[in-house]
This record gives C-alpha cells, structure tokens and sequence, in this order.
C-alpha cells in the first residue's frame, strides 16, 4: 500500500502535468491567431485611411491671365483668393460627406456647384480686367475640377460601396414617399425662382441686348432644374434634391444675375441686392 501511493501520484501528477501544458500551448495559439487577426485588421485599416476620399484640383487661373491693369488689380487679387477659398471649402466638404449619397455625390453636390462658383468668380475677373483692357476670353475653360488621381478610385470605391447602403435607404425613403403621395409618381413638385426681370432699374439700350439674353437664360435653367427634378425621382438621399439640383441653379442664377448687373452697371447705375433672387425653391 505505501508503495503503491507515490506511483499514483507520480500518475497524478503527470495527469496535471500534461493537461496544464496543453491549456498553455492553446493559450499560446489563441494568443498567435488573434495577434494575426490584429495585424490583419491594423494593416486593413491602415490602407483604408490611405486611400482617404482624394482632393479636389482645380486648374490655376493666375498663371492664365493677361497683364492685369492696376485699376483691376485689387479686385482681380480679390476673386482669385476667394477662387481658391471656394476650392478649399470643396475639399473640406468631400471631407465631411464620405459615404454620403449615391456614386454620383461628388458630382452632384460638390464638383457641380464648385464649378458654378468658379465660373461666376472667372467671369468676375474678366469683366474686372475688360473695364480697362482687352477682356480676357476663354477662362470659362478653368471653371470645371476634379478628384485627383491618386484618391479618385478610391473615393469612387467608397462611393460605390457606400452608395449601394445609402442609394438602398434613400430609394427605401423615397418609395416610402412615393407611397405616401398615394403612388402619384408624377407628383414629384416644380421648382418656382424669384423673378427678376420685375427687380430691375430702367434697362439701358446699350444693355437690352445682353439682359435679355441673360433673362432668357434664366428661364432656360428654371426649365432644366425641372427636367432634371422629374428625372432623377427617387435618386440619392433625403438632400438629393437641395444638394444636385437647387444649391447649382443658385449658383447659376448668381452667375448669370450678376452679368445683367455688369452689364446695366457699364452705362448707368449698377443694381445692387439682386443676388437674393438667386435662391429658389421646390413648390409641392
């Protein structure tokens, strides 16, 4: 009996033994796989914030300018400062919205209206320069930006990949719409605009012709705000419309009401105030 004792404890023992081993070198696996999962989702991670959402590049206006005369100058320097304000608030936005709306977000909503700013801007500094010397032409051209191409395809693959989850929600909010508008699929609303025509001074005769190509074209971007509103039911998130349609036909109208302006202002007194006619509205 008492030699049988330590024999059992012996087997006891290496009974302990092995199980603690065992325990340990399963500890020491689950430890390896999840330090593997952690580099794996670290180095995931990382080239998810490489890739970022791209910046916005627009082609330099400076560079393309003539001599500008020195009585231009200072609201020449004006316009091309805020040229490049406007592009950094563009980038600060694409910043702000990754994931936002539909592949076409960055199109509709930040590429689009920056372009409309920096025509109105470009048209600016022509007009500033041709008060004095020749008007410079063809600047219009440096108006319209781009992702650059290093983030564009991956901005385009979030965009994609997060548009299919928001182009899901925003078609799922707007069937749910649809639905509450008792299925009226036309019933999508019209865009109304201030008028301006009724806003305006006593129109030179050296003016006339020029306001009213730019009245016309007023009425002529109403009508394609429109088109594009019926066209595009359904498309984008609950902002869609604010974002791809309304917020660049402002810009339009500041644009194209600021030369009726330029133009009245060269032989009579310049009407000041019209950009409020700018904003427009949907009209349900």
């Amino acid at each position: 009996m008492s030699r049988a004792l330590p024999k059992y404890n012996k087997r006891r023992v290496a009974i302990i033994g092995g199980a603690a081993a065992l325990a340990l070198t399963g500890a020491v696996v689950v430890n390896q796989a999840l330090a593997g999962e952690s580099s794996k989702s670290s180095s995931t991670n990382a080239q998810t914030l490489a890739a970022g959402p791209g910046t916005i590049v627009c082609p330099d206006v400076a560079s393309k300018l003539p001599a500008i005369p020195a009585t231009a100058k200072a609201e020449v320097d004006r316009n091309l400062a805020l040229l490049q304000t406007q592009i950094q608030e563009a980038n600060t936005r694409l910043q702000n919205t990754v994931g936002q709306g539909g592949p076409n977000f960055v199109q509709n909503a930040i590429l689009g209206p920056l372009k409309d700013k920096r025509v109105a801007t470009v048209n600016r500094i022509a007009t500033a320069i041709g008060r004095t010397a020749a008007k410079p032409t063809g600047l219009d051209a440096l108006a319209p930006c781009a992702l650059n191409a290093g983030g564009g395809a991956a901005a385009g693959n979030a965009n994609a990949g997060n548009g299919n989850a928001n182009a899901n929600a925003g078609n799922n909010a707007n069937a749910g719409g649809n639905n509450g508008n008792a299925g009226n699929a036309g019933a999508v609303g019209t865009i109304t605009c201030p008028d301006v025509a009724s806003k305006l001074p006593a129109i030179p005769a050296t003016a006339k012709a020029e306001v009213d190509r730019n009245l016309a074209l007023l009425q002529t971007q109403i009508q394609e705000a429109n088109t594009r509103l019926k066209n595009t039911v359904g498309q984008g998130g609950p902002n869609f419309v604010q974002n791809a349609i309304l917020g660049p036909l402002k810009d339009k109208r500041s644009s194209t009401i600021d030369r009726i302006a330029i133009s009245i202002g060269r032989t009579a007194a310049k009407p000041t105030g019209l950009d409020s006619l700018a904003a427009c509205t949907l009209n349900k």
